[in-house]
């Protein structure tokens, strides 16, 4: 799914494989794919004699949805120790503009 919206949403099974960092073979791309379209995440067009995937659902709304299932799978549904998390992760690495805006956030909540 990262490759199509990476693709401005769309690409081929051939393009996805080639843009996979350690793909696995090109038939278990294409798998994949169908087993995608099967539940409903992205839809193919035929353009010269090849498919070409799309996804479904805007990038917004997918990230929201992996965002739920990994709070929920991962955190029993906390969201703050979601956030600590992150924010263990990346402590070292957030400027203090990237802080202030959390601080922002935070406020806002």
């Amino acid at each position: 799914m990262d490759i199509l919206y990476q693709r401005d949403g769309r690409a081929t099974a051939s393009e996805i494989h080639e843009a996979m960092p350690e793909p696995p073979s090109y038939s278990a791309v294409r798998a994949k794919l169908r087993v995608l379209e099967e539940k409903g995440h992205v839809r193919h067009e035929e353009e010269a004699l090849r498919y070409v995937y799309l996804p479904t659902v805007a990038r917004d709304t997918a990230r929201r949805s992996a965002l739920r299932h990994l709070v929920s799978t991962f955190f029993e549904g906390s969201v703050e120790e979601a956030v600590a998390a992150l924010l263990d992760l990346s402590a070292a690495n957030l400027s203090k503009k990237d802080l202030d805006r959390i601080s922002n956030l935070n406020r806002r909540g």
